[in-house]
């Protein structure tokens, strides 16, 4: 009987053995064999999470920031001790105890489904299981990618320690709102640094993970409270929190930026504009768009945010002016169905939705609005962030009289006497405030559109080549085309410096004398007879005062005379075109190019004829702080002396290529004062400090330019349709873009200052007729004398003429005939001199192609 009992219990000994060994061996296979091809794990100890890249002011200002999740990395350290105690309470009280997985929660979430056969199914994953899944496996719920997240798990925990786990978890984790890791949600949710939470704020970022969505602090606010007071239970179980703490923090009420409780962190980011959206489209190419959007970089601009909005507003108000002197009604397209319009509040959640600019502050700030009821003279309307007064808000009838609506055939109706010739009920339009001039006392709401006409404007500093500012067309909001530095358009006569330059590189000087006379060209198109804008000629004419009235004939005959192929390099060497055609029409500016590079390429005359690389970048930091590109590359000796005297700064050495001959360059930018001082750009452009510069208008003005500089800064501006068309005969660069510099050049002058500009050396100084181009006594004055800068040893030629070795057309008239025989110029000691007859102008123009 004995022998019996010994040999069952053996067998039951030997059955749970044998068993557990088949157990232990299936377990044992099961984990091998998923074992085998997992991802390293090792790779996490060099991981870099995605995190948002930073575009900063010189002031040092956040202005805009790109990801593609929103990610604001924070070491371990860095992390308050009260957001990891949440998150562990939330998701794994163990977390500093067990070696990556939780037996007993396994257990007991297994347990659970079998109890309830399968419908509740809860995963058991511990933080260091969790990191695993988000790093390196899917997200599906198969037992398969449980074990294998298990096996990482174990892996991981031998590798890293707890605190660098926990350090991946939290600044991995999805937490909703596009919100990456605990710092950009506490930026997102409360507008705070994580150090800035309460422990309720803490556990209301730790009640997100499971499902962010289903924890929504508006639609869900009390689904999300009772599961933030869950998490508070659990920091004061696991004694994180004292009960005092605890009954305080768990009687907070749930707050939230989309609740409406904080302020969010994006109004303190201004509206994204061109200047930034440039410098994303630039860095993605140059670093790439991966290493742009996910590589935390930290951006400097060049941006000068005191003169952005003066250059933005200065070409909106070129815009609008022309928009506003066609008189047409085109508003913003946009419509609300009329049965939302019965209450307040159904209206403005539909205005909120509806994509028109917002980003407009011209005068006052620009605001979408809704026509809620039309009279019988005024309009009522509904504003988007203006609350409504007893008497409502309303658009008079005589503020549309000033337009005529399209209809949808394309004609115009006749002008508009009543708000309802304008506007229907639904209509969405924008509108602002006018003010009184003397005390900015509000009158009344005024209709706005954003106009049809479209332009850029771009300034930068001569000698550095950085850009302070630039707008890219009326409103990015509206469009975010870039037309400063994406819109191809012919320059005009903008472009004809490039063709002085090559002259007076090639030996000829301000004084060289070109007919101004017809010409015809046998073209396979046919013949081609340009003209100047005045239909007029002028017969022999000095450099300066062909580019001063931009004479289109001259300028032919000049660039026949120097070469095309000479002309086409200098263009190219100035990065105006990469590849331009050596056709006559193309030293008229017929070849399309940006205002980006003419801008650029203009500041090259403007300091000497030195190379310059424009940028709107002062400097690149990775996510570490190291700089991976700096702009200015110039050699500073002495900026490491601390025996600089006393009111002296460091000297720069430029190490910039020269281009262009600095005598040359001087020539030019004397040349192109004129134009401003009593050329195309007179009456419009009027600085205290000198200025030089170009206006440009094509064909049929289909596009205006005016480009200038002082000493320091160089501006350009260019108007036109986005699909090119006739503005109308009053359009010239001078009278459109030319208030547009003005306006802003006032501004940046006042603050940046200028001066004369810098002669070089090798130079001679001799006074001549500016009409004439004859040699004057050295102290010869008047009106029409003009000291004119000529090389060190090479002596002027006067009297010679060029015609460009153009045959004259025989049944076209040579030139004007001049009635006036002669005129008398004072010189300085007194006495008169009598020289050669002025020429009759004509019309004052900008020029162009013809």
């Amino acid at each position: 009987m004995f022998r019996f009992i010994l040999s069952f219990f053996g067998a039951i000994f030997s059955v749970l053995t044998l068993g557990i060994a088949a157990v232990a061996l299936t377990i044992g296979g099961i984990f091998w064999m998923y074992g085998r091809d997992l991802p390293s794990h090792e790779s996490l100890a060099q991981y870099k999470p995605p995190t948002i890249s930073r575009i900063y002011s010189g002031e040092g200002e956040i202005i805009d920031e790109f990801a593609r999740e929103r990610r604001l990395f924070v070491p371990a350290e860095s992390i308050p001790d009260l957001v990891k105690q949440a998150f562990i309470s939330a998701e794994d009280k163990n977390f500093y105890t067990h070696a990556g997985y939780d037996a007993r929660g396994i257990a007991a979430a297994g347990f659970e489904a079998i109890k309830t056969r399968g419908k509740t199914v809860r995963g058991a994953s511990t933080i260091t299981q969790q990191v695993m899944k988000n790093f390196l496996l899917s997200g599906d719920r198969q037992a398969e990618r449980k074990i294998k997240e298990i096996i990482l798990a174990a892996r991981l925990e031998e590798t890293l320690d707890k605190e660098r786990i926990l350090e991946l978890y939290l600044n991995e984790i999805f937490l909703g709102q596009n919100s990456y890791g605990v710092a950009a949600a506490a930026q997102t949710y409360f507008n705070k640094s994580l150090s800035e939470l309460a422990p309720h704020e803490a556990a209301f970022l730790a009640s997100l993970p499971k499902a962010p969505s289903d924890y929504h602090p508006v639609r869900e606010k009390e689904r999300l409270l009772a599961r933030r007071d869950f998490v508070l239970k659990e920091m004061f179980e696991n004694g994180y929190l004292d009960k005092e703490t605890y009954e305080a923090e768990r009687a907070a009420p749930l707050r939230s930026v989309q609740n409406g409780d904080f302020e969010s962190f994006r109004t303190a980011l201004p509206p994204r504009d061109y200047f930034t959206d440039e410098i994303r489209r630039q860095l993605s190419e140059d670093f790439g768009e991966g290493e742009f959007f996910t590589g935390g970089l930290t951006v400097r601009a060049t941006i000068d945010a005191q003169m952005q909005p003066i250059a933005a507003n200065a070409l909106r108000r070129g815009l609008e002016k022309y928009d506003r002197g066609t008189g047409i009604w085109r508003g913003t397209g946009k419509k609300i169905d009329p049965a939302l319009l019965a209450n307040e509040e159904s209206w403005r959640a539909a205005l909120a939705k509806v994509k028109v600019a917002r980003d407009v502050d011209l005068e006052s700030q620009w605001y979408p609005a809704v026509v809620l009821e039309v009279g019988n003279n005024d309009a009522r309307i509904g504003i988007e962030g203006v609350e409504d007064d007893a008497d409502g808000h309303l658009i008079p009838a005589k503020d549309v009289q000033w337009a005529r609506k399209r209809r949808p055939d394309g004609s115009l109706s006749s002008k508009a006497k009543v708000a309802g010739d304008l506007v229907e009920v639904g209509d969405v339009v924008l509108v602002r405030r006018m003010t009184d001039d003397s005390d900015g006392s509000f009158i009344r709401w005024t209709l706005r559109q954003v106009p049809e006409v479209q332009g850029g404007f771009v300034a930068m500093d001569v000698n550095t080549g950085r850009v302070i500012s630039m707008q890219g067309g009326f409103s990015y909001q509206h469009s975010v085309f870039n037309r400063a530095t994406q819109a191809q358009r012919q320059p005009g006569s903008s472009f004809k410096p490039f063709v002085y330059a090559a002259a007076l590189d090639s030996g000829y000087s301000p004084a060289t004398i070109v007919i101004d006379a017809p010409i015809e060209i046998n073209t396979p198109q046919g013949l081609w007879r340009p003209r100047n804008a005045s239909n007029q000629y002028y017969g022999p004419t000095p450099l300066r005062t062909g580019i001063e009235r931009s004479r289109n004939l001259m300028t032919i005959r000049l660039a026949q005379e120097v070469g095309m192929d000479v002309v086409a390099a200098y263009a190219e060497r100035f990065g105006v075109y990469d590849y331009m055609g050596q056709f006559l029409a193309n030293a008229l500016g017929s070849e399309e190019t940006t205002l980006y590079k003419m801008v650029t390429a203009y500041a090259m005359f403007a300091n000497g004829g030195e190379r310059l690389q424009p940028t709107l970048v002062d400097r690149v930091q990775d996510r570490y702080g190291k700089t991976i590109y700096r702009h200015d590359q110039r050699v500073c000796s002495d900026c490491s002396d601390p025996d600089i005297r006393s009111g002296l700064g460091p000297r720069i050495v430029s190490n910039r290529d020269q281009i262009m001959n600095a005598v040359t360059a001087y020539q030019l930018t004397s040349m192109m004062t004129g134009v401003v001082e009593r050329g195309t750009a007179s009456g419009y452009v009027k600085l205290g400090v000198p200025v030089a510069g170009k206006t440009g208008t094509t064909n049929d003005a289909r596009d205006v330019w005016f480009i200038g500089f002082t000493s320091n800064i160089v501006a350009g501006c260019y108007i036109g349709f986005d699909r090119p068309r006739p503005m109308g005969r009053s359009a010239f660069g001078g009278a459109m873009c030319g208030p547009v510099f003005q306006e802003f050049m006032t501004e940046a002058t006042a603050k940046y200052g200028g001066g004369q500009f810098a002669i070089p050396p090798g130079g001679t100084f001799i006074k001549i007729d500016r009409f004439t181009g004859a040699r004057l006594p050295n102290e010869a004055s008047g009106p029409n004398v003009v000291a004119e800068y000529f090389r060190d040893g090479e002596e002027p030629i006067f009297g010679l003429t060029f015609d460009g070795g153009f045959a004259m057309g025989s049944n076209l008239p040579l030139f004007e005939e001049v009635i006036e025989s002669g005129r008398q110029v004072t010189t300085s000691s007194g006495e008169t001199a009598v020289v050669g007859p002025k020429a009759d102008f004509g019309t004052v123009s900008s020029g162009g192609l013809y």
